[in-house]
């Protein structure tokens, strides 16, 4: 499982790209594979579950390095993005368990997008704890 996310973050790292570019890359990509599923009547089980787990993947990998003490952001917008974190999890499962509906995990997703591409700044992307 950790093998296939890393090796999807190599595939995008390859290429020429600031960190900003390749988490957005990577984001872009396990959207659109969660927006995929969510545009089908009824997904096989494998795609949708593989496209949820995909999701988890990257949000962990995302976790790891909010834990590194190399990690460059402020520590109040790291603290936010692990709650994010958690909340990914949490919704996941409750989409997997058929609760809640895979359209929230794409929000959430785009929020991060925007904030990766500018479009949002990091102060508007905080959560209150």
């Amino acid at each position: 499982m950790h093998n296939l996310a890393h090796k999807a973050y190599s595939n995008v790292t390859s290429r020429t790209a600031s960190d900003k570019q390749i988490e957005y890359a990577l984001f872009s990509e396990v959207t659109n594979a969660l927006k995929d599923v969510a545009a089908q009547d009824v997904p096989p089980p494998a795609v949708w579950a593989g496209a949820i787990d995909r999701n988890l993947q990257l949000w962990l990998l995302l976790s790891v390095d909010l834990l590194s003490p190399q990690n460059g952001l402020e520590d109040s917008l790291r603290r936010n993005l692990l709650t994010l974190a958690e909340m990914v999890r949490r919704v996941s499962y409750k989409v997997l368990a058929g609760e809640t509906d895979i359209s929230d995990l794409v929000e959430i997703n785009e929020t991060i997008m925007k904030g990766l591409s500018g479009e949002v700044s990091p102060s508007h992307m905080e959560m209150s704890a």
